[in-house]
């Protein structure tokens, strides 16, 4: 700006780091949902994306509790550390948890458990407990960068009545405007982070020291190889005959189900190390460690239109 006197410029303090520009907007996206719909939830994974979500939505309405749920979609198969990130994260912010079990739908006849991975019958169970409670507007933590049909997300995803995503129906959102009317029985999926990459999600979480489950974090396992992948040998996935187990010093860079969810050799033991290793990466954490995103070229996009994540 200038001053009237002299006409001269002067600097102001003003200006964001690139962190602070995405949080801002995060923050903004947040706010708008929870004055703009009934009935918002989190969906909460217990992973470094959900965890960096339920931080900001802490900061937004901060000193006030989370004005919305935690909710998970347990498939049964979880990672022991994930569901004890999930209890003590919610009990530091004050957040009410709702489980959806894919157990139940089990139970129920509603879905039939015969793969090698319970993963693709979260939706059942999602939309399940989204129909249950009258959830308006689900918030995500996909990011753009993940993969291909995630690409195709914009902040707010229309889902119609039976919710299901058509990606040729996404509507624009030009100047940061975003419009979440809904008939009742279809809802929004919100997605804050849209605009980050893992790295800017590890720079945040270094940033503003946000807890993690241990997994994320180099650390001695009992492991395997298959279909090119190393995964943990574990109660819910055993290895055959044929593949030896090992002993490795590993690290996760996403968490799911164990039985479709596989981790890499590193010796990153601090979020500074991981931040290292993150920045000379060439290929996104669900590429390189999920089994069930290499169904097919088109796996993931088939099983959002149906309202997967």
């Amino acid at each position: 700006m200038r001053t009237a006197e002299s006409g001269s410029t002067l600097k102001t303090n003003y200006e964001l780091s690139h962190l602070r520009v995405l949080e801002a907007e995060a923050i903004h996206v947040i706010r708008e949902v929870a004055a703009e719909f009934e009935r918002p939830a989190l969906l909460f994974s217990g992973g470094k994306d959900s965890a960096v979500l339920a931080h900001l939505a802490a900061k937004a309405f901060r000193p006030a509790k989370l004005p919305f749920p935690l909710v998970h979609v347990d498939t049964g198969h979880n990672f022991e550390e994930v569901l004890e990130f999930r209890d003590d994260c919610a009990a530091r912010l004050g957040a009410k948890v709702v489980v959806g079990a894919v157990q139940d739908d089990i139970d129920a006849g509603r879905v039939t458990d015969d793969g090698p991975s319970r993963n693709p019958l979260q939706t059942v169970t999602l939309l399940r407990t989204i129909t249950e409670h009258g959830y308006d507007a689900a918030f995500g933590g996909a990011r753009r960068d993940e993969e291909k049909a995630r690409a195709k997300e914009r902040m707010y995803s229309f889902r119609d009545e039976f919710g299901q995503w058509d990606p040729r129906a996404q509507r624009p959102e030009l100047w940061s405007l975003y419009n979440g009317r809904h008939r009742k029985g279809e809802h929004i999926r919100v997605f804050p982070l849209s605009n980050w990459t893992e790295f800017d999600v590890w720079s945040y979480i270094g940033e503003e020291a946000i807890p993690l489950p241990s997994l994320y974090y180099a650390h001695e396992r009992t492991v395997f190889r298959r279909d090119g992948m190393l995964l943990s040998a574990h109660r819910h996935l055993r290895p055959s005959a044929a593949e030896e187990t090992f002993e490795a010093t590993v690290r996760f860079r996403t968490v799911g189900d164990v039985t479709c969810t596989g981790c890499v050799e590193s010796s990153a033991g601090t979020v500074e190390q991981v931040i290292a290793e993150t920045a000379l990466s060439r290929l996104s954490e669900r590429g390189a460690t999920r089994a069930d995103d290499r169904i097919s070229s088109a796996g993931m996009e088939d099983r959002k239109r149906e309202g997967y994540f």
